[in-house]
């Protein structure tokens, strides 16, 4: 579904020349859900903003469903740290506004939209207000609103970094169970180790920057998955020792690191 060859990313600036990415290779399947682990500063999301097509490549090709991407389109879905939810829309019309923006009938996506909200534990507060809302719910909300349109991708930069850890399973649990009921492919960035674990099917670990693929890790868990008491808490346990490993680990020299698929 994705594919990302030989991907690059330099920005120039009045410091200089900071280059953001280098040579990332990638491929994503269809309906495959990957996180992007990395330290501060590795690129995740720059490369998040690159499949996007919020920004251009430096160097190499980035395509979906075989196409390139050359600007934002909307079978493409992004997800941000912050809701950013339109404060003086209710629940309902923050979730229909990609219907409008994309000249859509609203009538159409209407009781899609009641479903979505259903689906989030929303049922009940259509008509509430953004500020009416805790953060957790207004991120299931903004999630909501990047569904509404059946994405066949949707990109998640840190979206539930500025909630509570509570919070934050509860709502990664959530996004297991919409993942398994779309099937929609799923680039997920994140500098959590739990939250890589408990989503992905595989985790892409980039280097320091210029970011590079050091490795990419299966996690060949059953789903759903929760960092609780379970058959499956030892290969939870592992698969994480693994990834802290690997981010311990200090950077060689670029072209020397070793990469993997």
């Amino acid at each position: 579904m994705i594919r990302l060859s030989g991907v690059s990313r330099v920005f120039d600036g009045r410091s200089g020349r900071v280059e953001a990415l280098r040579g990332i290779d990638l491929d994503v399947g269809d309906g495959e859900f990957v996180a992007v682990l990395g330290r501060s500063g590795c690129g995740k999301s720059t490369l998040l903003r690159l499949i996007a097509g919020l920004i251009p490549v430096s160097g190499g090709e980035i395509t979906v469903a075989g196409t390139p991407v050359t600007g934002p389109r909307q079978d493409i879905a992004m997800l941000f740290q912050r809701p950013a939810l339109l404060p003086w829309r209710t629940v309902l019309d923050n979730v229909l506004l990609p219907v409008e923006i994309f000249g859509w009938k609203r009538a159409d996506h209407r009781d899609r939209a009641r479903e979505l909200l259903e689906v989030a534990g929303l049922a009940g507060f259509e008509k509430r207000l953004p500020h009416e809302l805790s953060g957790g719910m207004q991120q299931r909300v903004s999630l909501c609103r990047s569904l509404i349109g059946d994405p066949r991708v949707m990109l998640m930069d840190e979206p539930f970094s500025a909630l509570d850890a509570l919070t934050r399973e509860e709502l990664s649990g959530e996004l297991q169970r919409v993942h398994m009921r779309s099937r929609a492919t799923i680039v997920f960035v994140t500098h959590s180790i739990d939250e890589a674990v408990l989503l992905a099917d595989r985790v892409v670990v980039l280097s320091p920057r210029p970011g590079r693929v050091r490795k990419i890790v299966e996690v060949a868990i059953p789903r759903p998955r929760t960092l609780g008491r379970n058959a499956h808490l030892a290969e939870v346990a592992q698969v994480s020792a693994d990834l802290h490993e690997l981010l311990m680990e200090r950077d060689q020299p670029a072209g020397v690191g070793p990469e993997g698929r």
